[in-house]
């Protein structure tokens, strides 16, 4: 990180100054500025030219805009995109905007805001709050590190962030000025992501009710959508094939350099990883959201790798794969292997339109229990062991079988139970299918051969009309086919590790 008080010389600070003829002050914690320097840096720049050219999901979201519009008639709805978030101290975390304002105007911009008005007597009115581009005449232009241009880079301004976005735009210091002008029981707020923009209007009854509403229109996938998932899934999969290629040369060393190989990928032909990267080794694979990714490599032992590619319109992949280190599974890594691997093709099989959310979970668990009774673990059925007020078998399945998958890697989050958990599947939906089967290394329940071995299987399918389509399908999931495509890329070359 650049010092950026490096390039200013030191001032005499022994007493405070005023802003004056010699001086202009920065800010907190920052050394004063000469004025030759603010009135050299402040003149001769050229009018900056954006030529973007209109964003290719416009046409979608305009649809989508129109969809939360006609749930809420007569309302003013304020969706933000979200502001900057601390890291530590000056620094902030990389910029993501709020994942329903992206789904309504696929703008990336920060502390932008979406306002979407529909009167009863008018046609609908769509504004996008965003920030004008600064003026290089002001000081802040090129001394304020955290949005000044110089440090950032030029904004897109008003004309062009409406021809990239499809939006009618305002200054976003217009904001307030017309937020109070409304009555504020007709004015609902999507809260929680920007809290500049919550306290100008008091909260309501009704603003829960935005979030839900949102949550349940992007449960379909459209088109544009569905496509970008398929893109991420297929960058995914590269991922999974340069973490196998390297492989070899990661023996010995930490799962860190599994978590590097795929998030180079990652970033090199996407926008970033959709969550932290699980690459647990060994009986780290029985943690389930083992993200510290510090252990040791070991030849002989399983990885198992969940990971995503979120690809640049911040749709992400959730693939999960449990891979032999060696590229062979012991026994019993492969009898564990491929109990999961049949409750899994069940758990796909459930899914299709008018199904249950819960059926795949259902159809999965049921061939796991009956495989922990079959291995002696489980000492009852699998219709006694799965009973709702005693299901003894997720001391080793630990967790559901499938969650929504779209912008987020827990997609649609705030949708009603009707529509999501309680509710049946439709042609659209996007899922992951991801039974698992954990057994601690310290479980005395499990016989001491198949302690510490822990193994998921991951999917992400879209719900078609006659059933679904695995997205990741082309990633082999058959322990046999896992072999094959491992000793194949073990005999290619492996990423350079800095070895």
């Amino acid at each position: 990180m650049t010092d950026d008080d490096a390039t200013y010389p030191e001032p005499d600070v022994s007493e405070e100054r005023p802003e004056s003829e010699h001086w202009v002050w920065a800010g907190t914690h920052r050394p004063p500025l000469p004025r030759p320097l603010v009135e050299y840096m402040t003149r001769d720049w050229a009018p900056h030219v954006n030529d973007e050219a209109p964003h290719p999901a416009a046409a979608f979201t305009k649809a989508r805009r129109d969809q939360v519009r006609a749930a809420f008639e007569g309302k003013t709805l304020v969706i933000p995109s979200g502001g900057h978030k601390v890291r530590a101290n000056d620094t902030d975390y990389r910029f993501r905007p709020g994942s329903d304002f992206f789904w309504l105007t696929a703008c990336d911009d920060v502390d932008a805001v979406l306002v979407l008005r529909t009167d009863d007597d008018e046609e609908p009115d769509d504004t996008l709050y965003v920030e004008e581009r600064r003026d290089p005449s002001s000081h802040r232009f090129f001394s304020d590190a955290r949005y000044g241009e110089v440090w950032v880079g030029a904004r897109r301004g008003l004309d062009e962030a409406e021809r990239r976005w499809g939006i009618p735009t305002a200054p976003a210091d217009q904001l307030g000025k017309d937020l109070v002008a409304l009555d504020p029981s007709d004015v609902l707020v999507l809260r929680g992501t920007d809290d500049r923009v919550d306290g100008l209007v008091p909260p309501g009854d009704e603003d829960s009710a935005l979030a839900t509403e949102l949550s349940d229109l992007r449960l379909v996938k459209d088109e544009y959508e569905l496509a970008r998932l398929q893109e991420a899934v297929d960058l995914t999969i590269k991922g999974f094939e340069d973490v196998v290629r390297a492989l070899p040369t990661a023996v010995g060393r930490s799962e860190r350099v599994i978590e590097g190989v795929f998030n180079l990928r990652a970033r090199v032909d996407g926008n970033d990883v959709g969550y932290n990267t699980i690459a647990a080794a060994g009986s780290h694979a029985t943690i389930l959201h083992w993200t510290r990714n510090d252990g040791v490599v070991r030849e002989g032992d399983l990885l198992l790798l969940d990971a995503g590619v979120e690809c640049h319109d911040l749709y992400t992949a959730d693939v999960t794969r449990t891979l032999p280190i060696s590229g062979t599974f012991s026994t019993e890594q492969r009898e564990i292997y491929e109990l999961v691997y049949a409750a899994q093709e069940a758990g796909i099989a459930a899914v299709k339109p008018g199904a249950g959310f819960r059926d795949p979970d259902a159809a999965a668990k049921k061939v796991l229990a009956q495989g922990l009774y079959d291995l002696g673990i489980l000492t009852v059925g699998p219709e006694e062991a799965m009973r709702t007020e005693l299901p003894l078998h997720a001391r080793y399945t630990l967790h559901g079988v499938s969650h929504m998958l779209g912008i987020d890697v827990h997609d649609c989050a705030h949708a009603r139970e009707t529509s999501y958990f309680k509710g049946t599947l439709e042609v659209g939906y996007v899922l992951t299918v991801e039974p698992g089967l954990y057994f601690q290394p310290d479980d005395l329940t499990v016989p001491e051969r198949y302690r510490g071995i822990g193994v998921r299987i991951e999917d992400d399918v879209v719900v078609t009309e006659d059933g679904c389509r695995n997205l990741s399908g082309a990633l082999p999931r058959r322990a046999d086919e896992v072999e094959a495509w491992m000793r194949q890329l073990f005999a290619q070359p492996a990423p350079q590790l800095g070895l």
